[in-house]
């Protein structure tokens, strides 16, 4: 009998369009039924927009993800995901339906032309990393060496994350 191999992936949702917490539901149950299982969530967190700041706020949420799925099937299932609720990628950091960020797999870095993990941004926006730390305040950046705790002391982002 094989046993089967999980894989652990924080996934960063974001939405800044429409019903943004229905568009969070979407994706939750979309992620859960094709992507794995989901294990722990934070709390859904209300931040202005990060990159290009005249737009709607965003509601931002993490999830812990076991997946069977290696980790260029994860990204390519996500964006098929963003892909079925209507995902249009035209301005980079412009509003959207959805977005959904791989921030890690596993303890794995991965630096291709299509995924980087750990997310190159992570550690430079507190809207990633408010929830990241509500749900794995310890789990060690597989490059910086520092935890998510530790990452978010030493953020120079002042963008506030509210909790809804």
């Amino acid at each position: 009998m094989h046993k089967k191999i999980e894989n652990k992936v924080y996934i960063l949702l974001g939405t800044n369009e429409g019903d943004r917490l229905n568009y969070l539901n979407v994706a939750f149950r979309l992620i859960s039924e094709q992507i794995g299982e989901i294990i722990s969530q934070s709390a859904i967190y209300e931040t202005a927009a990060w990159g290009i700041e005249d737009q709607a706020s965003f509601l931002n949420q993490i999830l812990l993800v076991h997946t069977e799925l290696e980790p260029h099937q994860t990204l390519e299932m996500m964006l098929d995901v963003e892909k079925q609720m209507g995902r249009l990628r035209t301005v980079k950091w412009g509003s959207r339906i959805i977005d959904i960020d791989m921030l890690y797999y596993n303890d794995e870095i991965i630096d291709t032309k299509r995924l980087s993990i750990p997310h190159p941004y992570l550690h430079k926006r507190r809207f990633t990393l408010v929830p990241l730390c509500e749900i794995a305040p310890d789990f060690m950046h597989p490059v910086l060496k520092l935890t998510n705790s530790k990452l978010l002391e030493q953020c120079d982002d002042e963008c506030e994350v509210s909790v809804i």
